[in-house]
């Protein structure tokens, strides 16, 4: 069973009022296990990015109302591609997979306008998995935000110092995998070590004719780092 634990970051929470997408991360797994593929890639919204939104993901610093040169490893969105670019190429990796969400309504609802407004096929929402929906019910009157259910797993997302697409979605596939029964003891492996572990070689998935985009760079992860040091708590958000 092929299955895709996806994030993205936006430029606020309402599409219908103009909010776009910025960033998406997804982490692919295939019978619960990550093969090593992910994706990402960061968009330029084709609108300006609110203070608000940018203490969140740090993303974006030449969208800003009064707009600043980036700092060393700042993420700009200004020559990034639209989403219209990307769009096709991101529905074709989903394919029919399962998508594991925390919150799925805020993302879909996201996923869906992009994709409605450069005429692409949507996504169903029986195609998502909430797993912010399976937590409440499992641990009824507890937090269920990432960075709680990852205290109760003990599953180390110091990294997580600003909200990223792809780091969340890594976090938030070992939370998934907890959630229905414990993570596998080899999950950060790719295809080829688990194949090597004495795997089958029937359960790896079909190689796309498309390459991914990259993997979040180091640069990128030292920008998120270097962006907080200079926020408190109080000014960053979370959706759940």
């Amino acid at each position: 069973m092929r299955e895709i634990v996806l994030d993205t970051e936006t430029t606020g929470f309402d599409p219908e009022s103009g909010d776009r997408i910025v960033e998406i991360g997804a982490v692919e797994l295939w019978n619960h296990v990550a093969t090593g593929e992910t994706y990402h890639v960061y968009i330029n919204p084709e609108r300006g990015m609110p203070d608000e939104a940018f203490g969140v993901h740090g993303i974006g610093p030449d969208l800003l109302d009064n707009p600043r040169p980036p700092e060393k490893g700042e993420v700009t969105l200004k020559d990034k591609p639209v989403f219209a670019k990307v769009g096709h190429g991101f529905r074709d990796f989903v394919g029919d997979a399962r998508l594991v969400i925390h919150n799925a309504s805020f993302d879909m609802k996201f996923l869906n306008a992009e994709l409605k407004r450069m005429g692409a096929t949507l996504i169903p929402m029986e195609q998502a998995l909430d797993t912010l929906a399976i937590a409440r019910k499992r641990f009824p009157g507890s937090p269920a935000s990432l960075d709680a259910l990852c205290r109760r797993f003990n599953i180390d997302n110091s990294n997580r110092v600003l909200h990223g697409a792809l780091l969340d979605s890594e976090i938030l596939a070992e939370v998934y995998l907890e959630l229905i029964g414990g993570r596998q003891p080899d999950f950060g492996l790719s295809t080829s070590a688990s194949s090597a572990a004495g795997g089958s070689d029937d359960w790896r998935p079909t190689p796309r004719a498309t390459p991914l985009p990259s993997r979040i760079t180091e640069d990128e992860r030292a920008a998120h780092e270097a962006f907080v040091g200079k926020l408190g708590e109080s000014a960053l958000w979370t959706r759940a």
